[in-house]
């Protein structure tokens, strides 16, 4: 298995492309029936492929990650090429932009000392999908990248 099992809710919602994927192997509901009484393992590799398969169409279309930490905002653009970074550090302990109020703080006061930003970029490793779910398996969320776009601009990248 390349990236990780989905959860059961997962699964839930993808009953109908689950159904279509053990179909396209020319697997029918009792066949499947059969393969999770008398075949386990047979079973398990199964949930491992489809789950492989979502996470590989779903990586293949993420361009923008957030990462919200209480005194740290990471966002990502990924290109095919590159990955860039700019990161939002707020040194007062006592605001948490994982909170409303602190992130009302911070847009109010993106200028104040005690807020730095950062920017950087790197270039993809030749498993753009494997760095991308690295990030999100450390608590990033695929996004439209528009807090991205907001500061890309003010920060004239």
């Amino acid at each position: 298995m390349k990236y990780a099992r989905l959860t059961k809710e997962q699964f839930e919602e993808l009953h109908q492309e689950f159904i279509n994927f053990l179909a396209s192997q020319s697997i029918t509901a009792d066949e499947w029936e059969d393969i999770k009484i008398n075949k386990p393992q047979t079973a398990e590799e199964e949930l491992d492929v489809f789950s492989d398969l979502v996470w590989e169409g779903v990586l293949n279309q993420a361009k923008f990650l957030e990462h919200f930490s209480p005194q740290q905002i990471y966002l990502f653009k990924i290109t095919e090429a590159a990955m860039y970074l700019i990161a939002i550090k707020v040194e007062n302990t006592a605001i948490d932009v994982t909170t409303r109020e602190g992130y009302d703080w911070l847009q109010k006061n993106l200028l104040d000392d005690s807020v730095s930003l950062y920017t950087s970029s790197k270039a993809i490793s030749d498993d753009r999908n494997k760095d991308i779910f690295a990030l999100i398996q450390q608590g990033a969320a695929i996004t439209k990248g528009e807090l991205y776009g907001f500061f890309e601009k003010h920060l004239e990248l």
